[in-house]
């Protein structure tokens, strides 16, 4: 691509339970706050809790031909298993993020940037394992600055079941706690 519009391609991959399809819609739902181009595709295993599951985000600063993602620029891995598969796929000059809470391996990858975030860890210290994937997802939005965190965290009322706006505190904790761990180590 010969011009300077924004026309990133995500994939967020881990196993069910792990929040990737609420990461995907809360990246999503902040990219339309933000006025971009938005597509968003779920992916589910047969298992779902504990199977695979993955969500291709698009945005883009003008209209979006498919929702599919091939060749991500950018990976958001909460497992080792969705490093293994998918991290090969990135574009040359993506950007990996991964759980290094699960993840014990650095991938030998290169051309690419690679950020180990210890999201478990870290929302274990906020107070719930479950937010990892904003931990994640908060460390994303930091190291490539294509939407304001505060997007985000506007964004999470939008996206958070009403039976659960109580975690809407939390979530933005570790939506500003995945972006305060690459202001400090990344």
């Amino acid at each position: 691509m010969t011009d300077n519009s924004l026309y990133e391609e995500i994939l967020i991959a881990g196993f069910g339970g792990q929040g990737i399809i609420s990461a995907g819609k809360l990246l999503s739902y902040a990219a339309m706050k933000s006025g971009k181009q938005v597509s968003c595709m779920p992916s589910y295993g047969a298992e779902v809790r504990g199977g695979t599951a993955n969500c291709m985000v698009v945005i883009a600063d003008r209209p979006i031909a498919s929702p599919l993602v091939n060749r991500p620029d950018s990976l958001i891995a909460m497992n080792t298993a969705s490093v293994s598969k998918f991290a090969s796929q990135i574009k040359e000059g993506g950007l990996l993020v991964f759980n290094s809470s699960l993840v014990n391996e650095t991938p030998k990858l290169s051309n690419i940037t690679i950020l180990p975030v210890p999201a478990d860890e870290l929302a274990v210290q906020l107070g719930d394992k479950k937010v990892a994937n904003m931990v994640a997802l908060g460390a994303y939005l930091q190291k490539k600055n294509i939407l304001n965190l505060q997007a985000a965290i506007d964004s999470l009322s939008e996206t958070i079941a009403k039976k659960h706006q109580e975690a809407l505190p939390i979530n933005a904790a570790a939506l500003d706690r995945g972006a305060q761990f690459v202001k400090d180590y990344g």
